[in-house]
């Protein structure tokens, strides 16, 4: 395929050259490159020349897209889901609007134990279909890469069952997919009282097959009061590890449980949460290669504190933003809603929000190199808007889907 795209309003976050940059961090946040009047020539799926309508372009195309005054950005990038699950949870959306706590409702039996329950109950074609019909749903929003964990099976079988249908969504989906297994979600209940024999069945029983299988790309743990202790997970990790799989963490959800710490001393890709965070763990990350992922839909949809981002914007780091898109606490994937909450109840601007789901997000799921800006030599991974004044249109304009086409290679959907 070679394509054209003329009259483009405004092409977001431009890279110039082919040495491209892993992440954007502090102030440079505030910057997101953007040509006016714009045209992109796509060869095979593959981003080859761009440049501004004012200046002639002598491209040759079998077909040509004029987008009307649209924007084309780079494809949303969430680094951070668990889309693949049995059942939603709306009941116990009602419990906490009658007054429970996230954490009384799962002392309950409710949130992560309540989806393992309902996943073992599931075969493993319909909770394929049931994803890839999530998939698509957020791809129509602007996704064009995502990362999805296991978490909900806590079982060997469970957990396996998860991690087979995030494969086959990686063979089926248009979009780039990473895998993450994250047995160490919660404790089952028949090792409520036996830590020791849950952390041995994941590191014994668990890792092998999942290495084996070649199941997935990081390894992630909940690290948090009530769950995943700092030693249980700094012992997961290193399991990990030997099998080649990189780090992520859940850290600081609720409280400041040293998941930071911790995922800075494994080296972690990410460590994902945050809204429970101090000038420890702060310093902790600007001396790391680990980004700092945000979640703030989570933190909307259960009321609880924002995390600090212009604190960590302020401190030099690479913040990136995620949906965390799942049945309990955050049961949304629309990242044009994540922008909006960045944007007001964060207090980040419309660029850096758009660069914490873009060129960042790529950086947490280490796919710099191929996503995340508008540059020669990466993937034609692309959303070409409806018509609009200009890319912070898109966080204002809440509730409504920016996206007109989504371009994924050689796939115009």
């Amino acid at each position: 395929m070679h394509l054209l795209l003329t009259n483009i309003k405004q092409l977001c976050n431009v890279e110039r050259g082919t040495k491209y940059k892993p992440n954007v961090r502090g102030a440079e946040m505030k910057d997101l490159p953007v040509i006016e009047n714009a045209w992109l020539f796509i060869e095979d799926g593959i981003i080859k020349d761009f440049g501004d309508m004012e200046h002639a372009h002598t491209v040759q195309a079998n077909d040509v897209m004029d987008v009307g005054g649209g924007l084309v950005l780079p494809a949303w990038v969430d680094s951070h889901t668990h889309l693949v699950f049995a059942s939603s949870r709306e009941q116990e959306f009602v419990d906490r609007i009658n007054g429970l706590s996230y954490e009384e409702i799962a002392r309950r039996g409710g949130g992560i134990l309540n989806s393992a329950q309902k996943l073992s109950e599931i075969d493993e074609e319909q909770l394929f279909d049931e994803s890839l019909e999530r998939l698509h749903r957020v791809i129509a929003q602007g996704t064009g890469a995502i990362e999805i964990k296991s978490g909900y099976g806590l079982s060997v079988e469970g957990e396996l069952k998860m991690l087979r249908v995030i494969k086959k969504l990686k063979e089926h989906s248009p979009i780039p997919i990473k895998s993450s297994f994250l047995a160490a979600h919660a404790y089952p209940v028949d090792y409520k009282e036996n830590h020791e024999g849950y952390l041995n069945l994941i590191i014994d029983k668990m890792l092998p097959v999942v290495a084996d299988e070649g199941l997935a790309d990081y390894m992630d743990t909940f690290c948090e009061k009530g769950f995943f202790s700092v030693e249980e997970t700094d012992r997961l990790l290193e399991a990990g590890a030997k099998y080649g799989l990189k780090a992520k963490i859940h850290a600081n959800q609720l409280h400041r449980s040293g998941g930071v710490q911790v995922g800075v001393k494994h080296n972690a890709v990410s460590v994902d949460h945050l809204e429970a965070m101090g000038d420890e763990e702060i310093e902790a990350l600007r001396g790391s290669n680990t980004i700092p992922t945000l979640l703030p839909g989570a933190a909307f949809f259960l009321g609880i504190s924002y995390q600090p981002a212009r604190k960590l914007i302020d401190a030099d780091l690479p913040v990136c933003l995620a949906t965390d898109y799942n049945p309990g606490s955050c049961p949304s994937g629309n990242i044009p809603f994540l922008l909006t909450l960045a944007c007001t109840q964060l207090k980040m601007t419309p660029a850096e929000a758009i660069n914490s789901v873009t060129i960042n997000g790529a950086a947490a799921l280490e796919m710099s190199n191929e996503i995340g800006t508008i540059a020669k030599g990466k993937k034609a991974n692309l959303i070409v808007t409806q018509k609009m004044p200009s890319y912070s249109y898109i966080p204002y304009d809440f509730g409504n889907n920016p996206v007109k086409k989504m371009i994924l290679g050689d796939h115009i959907v």
